[in-house]
């Protein structure tokens, strides 16, 4: 019952082929690849896998890219699958105004952040971060109940927009400090402690809100870059995605909750 779980951000797509869709699943092989080599996978890393009989995936780049992931997947007989955000799925229960509008990678990180949670005996409110292109902040109550959520920029986009609506300002990348005394230090411990500002806010609303501790997440190929910055702390887990798709999976393709 080999498993395919496909993560397509902004800038990167991850792959990861498990021996099957469950919780407890091996990995057998995994990659990433910048989105302008998906052409190469079928070729290249997924020309000597295993063929997985099952497949879901998360994207946020859009359809076009969607379409070229697909068309890289035509060596095996599987089924594409993307996930959908619903109005509830695998105990999160989604708050959203219009909750299939919801970023399916928002979506599948809380799934995956409350199951991780779950599987320690658990059951706090969850504050989830994904620190990448762009920055979300999410809120879930004790019960699983996504609350809200903020976007913000990433350090990339914010350090862009300053290069772009500044004159003077085009200065290489520096180091996060309580008090810069150098532009280029100035605007990396800028951006940071935005971030890490936004994060400990969402804390403070959902401690407010619920009276009791949050446990906090976070994930993203940045979220390195954060942790030493946060003044609360941060559990850092670099598969929070993938957590989520066999979650999911484990529920659709096996019928196991």
């Amino acid at each position: 019952m080999t498993f395919l779980a496909i993560d397509v951000g902004n800038t990167r797509l991850k792959w990861a082929l498990y021996d099957r869709p469950h919780t407890q699943a091996n990995v057998l092989a995994q990659g990433a690849e910048f989105l302008e080599n998906i052409e190469t996978l079928a070729d290249g890393p997924w020309a000597s896998l295993v063929a997985p009989q099952y497949m879901l995936g998360c994207v946020v780049a859009g359809d076009a890219v969607k379409r070229r992931v697909q068309e890289q997947m035509e060596l095996w007989d599987v089924s594409p699958q993307w996930v959908v955000s619903s109005s509830a799925e695998a105990g999160v229960s989604n708050g959203y105004d219009h909750p299939t509008r919801l970023g399916s990678d928002r979506w599948v990180a809380m799934v995956g952040a409350r199951h991780r949670m779950m599987a320690k005996g658990l059951e706090k409110p969850l504050v989830v971060v994904m620190v990448g292109t762009a920055v979300t902040v999410e809120a879930l109550d004790q019960h699983g109940k996504f609350l809200g959520g903020f976007i913000l920029p990433g350090h990339g986009i914010m350090l862009r927009a300053l290069e772009s609506g500044t004159a003077g300002l085009h200065v290489p990348t520096g180091e996060v400090r309580p008090f810069p005394t150098n532009t280029s230090d100035a605007l990396t411990s800028g951006g940071t402690y935005a971030i890490a500002g936004a994060c400990e806010r969402m804390v403070q609303h959902l401690r407010e809100h619920t009276g009791m501790e949050p446990q906090c997440v976070m994930t993203g190929g940045a979220g390195w870059k954060m942790a030493p910055s946060m003044a609360i702390q941060f559990e850092l887990v670099d598969s929070l995605i993938f957590d989520g798709l066999l979650k999911l999976a484990q529920s659709r393709f096996t019928g196991e909750l």
